[in-house]
C-alpha cells in the first residue's frame, strides 16, 4: 500500500513536470514535425528525395548568413561612390575568376559519380571553414575578404551541381523532375525566407555573427549530406553531354571516331531555352546590382535605402516562390511555350517600367522576373528530362547550370556601370531579356510544334 501510494505520489508529480517539458519542447518539435511532414508527403520520404529538401533547404539559410554579412560589410558600410568602388572590386577579385572556373566544376564533378553525398559534404564543409575566415576578415576588414568570398561562390556552385545531379536519382514514384525540382526549390526559398531576419538580427550583434550562425548551419549540413539515401552514389548508365543542338555530334564522322561516346546533342529545344534562361538570369543579376545602387540614391517615397530595397527583394522573391508553385501545376503546358511567354512577359513589364518609372512599377518588375525566373528553370528542367537521353542528363543539368551563373555575372557587371538612372537603366534591362527572346523563340516554337504532345511526366 505504502509503494502504490508513493508511486501514486510519484506519478501525480510526474504529470505536470511532463507537461512542462512537452510545452518547452512544442516550439521546436512542433514546426519539425510540420517540416517532416510537409517534405517526406508522396512519397519523397520513400525515396530520399525530403532528406535532400531539407538539405537544399540548410544551403539556403547558410548562404543568406553570409549574404548578409557582405551585404552589409561590401555595400551599406561606406559611401555609394565608394560603395560602388567595393562591389565592383568585388566582382573583379571574386566573380571574375569564378567565371572562368564555373566551366571547369560540372566536367570535374561528372568524374565523382560514385562520391556526391561527398562531394556535397565537401562544399558544405569548405564554406563552414570560409566562414569562420570572412568572419575575421569583415571585422577587420582585411584582404582575405575576397578569396573567401571566392572559395565560398566556387563551394556553393559544386553544391547546386550536385544537387541537381542528385534530384533525377530521388525521383519518388509518378514524380516528375519539375515537381521535384519544384519542390526542393521552393524549401530552399522558405529557408531562406526563415533566415534572413535572422541574420539581420545577428548583423544588429556585430557584423561577425551571422557568418558565425552560417558556420553552425554548414556544419549541420555537412553531416546532413551524409543522411541522404546511398542511391545518391550510384552512376549506373551514365554520360557526359554537350551543350550542342547540331546534328553532326549525333551522326557526323567524328562520332565514330571517339574511344569513348561521351559527348551527344541534347536538341535544338534545349539549347534556345538555355539562352531564354540565360537572358532572365541576366536581368536578374543586372535589376539587383543595378537597382542596390539606385535605391539607396534615391529611395522610394517614404523610406529609407535599405528598406526600399528590401520591398524590391522581397516583390522578386514572391515572384520566385509563386512561379516554382505554379510550374508544378502545368501538366498540359509544353515547356517551349510556358518559356516563350514569360520572357515575352519580362519584356513588356521592362518596357512598361521604364516608361512609366515608379516604385510600383519597380517591384512589379522585379515580382514579374522572379515569376519567370522560376518558371523559366523548371521548364528548362523539363525539356532535359524530355530530350535529353537518360546516361547524359546529369551532365546537361550541371553544364546548364553553369551557363545560367555565368550569365547572372555578367548581368550584374553592367549594373554597376551603369549610370544611376532609373529609365535608362531599365530599358537597357529590356534590351537584355528583348535579345534573349528573339534569338529563342523562332527555335523553341518550332521545337514545341515538332515536339508532338506534351508527356505528363515532364511537367
Amino acid at each position: 500500500m505504502k509503494g502504490s501510494r508513493t508511486g501514486s505520489g510519484s506519478g501525480r508529480a510526474g504529470g505536470p513536470l511532463r507537461a512542462v517539458g512537452r510545452a518547452l519542447h512544442l516550439p521546436v518539435t512542433g514546426p519539425a514535425r510540420g517540416i517532416r511532414k510537409a517534405t517526406h508527403a508522396h512519397g519523397a520520404g520513400e525515396s530520399g528525395l525530403g532528406k535532400l529538401i531539407e538539405l537544399h533547404g540548410v544551403n539556403g539559410a547558410g548562404d543568406v548568413m553570409i549574404t548578409v554579412a557582405l551585404a552589409s560589410t561590401v555595400f551599406f558600410s561606406v559611401p555609394t561612390d565608394e560603395a560602388r568602388g567595393r562591389v565592383a572590386l568585388y566582382l573583379a577579385i571574386t566573380m571574375a575568376p569564378f567565371t572562368v572556373l564555373a566551366p571547369v566544376i560540372g566536367p570535374l564533378l561528372d568524374r565523382l559519380p560514385h562520391g556526391r553525398r561527398a562531394a556535397m559534404a565537401g562544399a558544405m564543409l569548405a564554406r563552414a571553414l570560409l566562414a569562420l575566415i570572412l568572419s575575421g576578415a569583415v571585422a577587420s576588414g582585411s584582404l582575405e575578404l575576397y578569396p573567401a568570398a571566392l572559395g565560398v561562390l566556387v563551394a556553393s556552385k559544386a553544391y547546386g551541381v550536385v544537387r541537381s545531379a542528385v534530384v533525377p536519382r530521388l525521383l519518388p514514384p509518378r514524380f516528375s523532375l519539375v515537381k521535384a525540382n519544384s519542390r526542393v526549390t521552393l524549401g530552399g526559398l522558405l529557408a531562406t525566407g526563415v533566415a534572413a531576419p535572422i541574420a539581420a538580427g545577428l548583423q544588429s550583434i556585430g557584423p561577425s555573427w551571422p557568418l558565425y550562425g552560417a558556420f553552425v548551419i554548414f556544419v549541420a549540413g555537412t553531416f546532413l549530406s551524409f543522411s541522404l539515401p546511398s542511391k545518391v552514389d550510384s552512376a549506373k548508365g551514365e554520360d557526359v553531354a554537350l551543350l550542342a543542338a547540331d546534328e553532326e555530334h549525333l551522326h557526323g564522322p567524328h562520332r565514330k571516331q571517339v574511344k569513348r561516346p561521351g559527348l551527344r546533342t541534347v536538341g535544338i529545344g534545349v539549347t534556345h531555352a538555355l539562352g531564354a534562361n540565360a537572358s532572365l538570369r541576366c536581368l536578374s543579376g543586372f535589376l539587383i546590382f543595378f537597382l542596390a545602387f539606385l535605391l539607396r540614391e534615391h529611395p522610394l517615397t517614404g523610406e529609407s535605402a535599405a528598406v526600399s530595397l528590401g520591398i524590391v527583394i522581397a516583390a522578386a522573391g514572391t515572384g520566385n516562390a509563386l512561379g516554382t508553385a505554379v510550374g508544378a501545376g502545368l501538366k498540359s503546358k509544353k515547356p517551349e511555350i510556358i518559356i516563350v511567354t514569360v520572357v515575352a512577359c519580362v519584356v513588356g513589364a521592362a518596357i512598361t517600367a521604364a516608361i512609366f518609372f515608379g516604385a510600383f512599377l519597380v517591384a512589379c518588375l522585379a515580382a514579374v522576373a522572379g515569376f519567370a525566373q522560376a518558371l523559366g528553370k523548371l521548364s528548362l528542367d523539363a525539356l532535359i528530362q524530355r530530350d535529353v537521353p537518360e546516361q547524359v542528363r546529369t551532365s546537361a543539368f550541371a553544364r546548364s547550370e553553369t551557363i545560367l551563373q555565368v550569365s547572372w555575372v555578367f548581368g550584374g557587371a553592367v549594373g554597376i556601370v551603369m549610370p544611376l538612372n532609373g529609365t535608362l537603366g531599365l530599358f537597357v534591362g529590356a534590351s537584355i531579356v528583348a535579345v534573349g527572346w528573339l534569338t529563342t523563340v523562332k527555335g523553341l516554337l518550332g521545337s514545341a510544334r515538332h515536339s508532338g504532345p506534351a508527356r505528363p511526366r515532364v511537367a
